[in-house]
């Protein structure tokens, strides 16, 4: 991305319904180059789907969990298909550390939590998990300031 491209999502962050139109006029810039440089981005995966955008506590999942999990190295494809078989995992990270992998997982409450624990622990290739409950999100996932970095200063 460069500063355009960051001023472009800033400015569609400010307002997520504008037209390409109206992002060109706010922007100063062609309606094509607003038009080419979305579509580049998203082709590029610079920009994430709209669904990363909802709330889980919205469609009835508000408890949010960290599980670190320990796995067989021998089987990682089996043990990434049977996390994506799972709607409640949100997000996984290979890490560093006592993990081999960090998953994002939401319930409804802490029985469903244990339900979906049981499911992940089920997956061939997990050993064990390690489960820590948010409390309360204190910074939620954000970009916007680096994107402000970037547009005003390109770097």
């Amino acid at each position: 991305m460069d500063p355009l491209d960051a001023r472009i999502v800033v400015a569609l962050d400010d307002d997520p319904d504008a037209t390409i139109l109206a992002l060109a006029q706010t922007l100063g810039v062609a309606r094509n180059t607003v038009h080419a440089r979305l579509r580049r981005m998203a082709a590029e995966g610079a920009l994430k789907p709209f669904s990363r955008r909802v709330d889980p506590a919205a469609l009835g999942y508000g408890l949010v969990a960290f599980m670190s999990l320990a796995v067989s190295q021998a089987e990682p494809e089996g043990i990434h298909a049977g996390l994506l078989d799972i709607p409640e995992v949100i997000e996984v990270h290979y890490t560093t550390g006592d993990a081999d992998l960090r998953a994002q997982v939401v319930a409804k409450d802490t029985a469903d939590l244990h339900r979906v624990t049981k499911a992940i622990l089920a997956i061939d290739g997990v050993d064990r998990t390690s489960t820590a409950i948010s409390l309360a999100e204190v910074i939620p996932y954000r970009s916007r300031a680096l994107l402000n970095r970037l547009a005003k200063d390109g770097t």
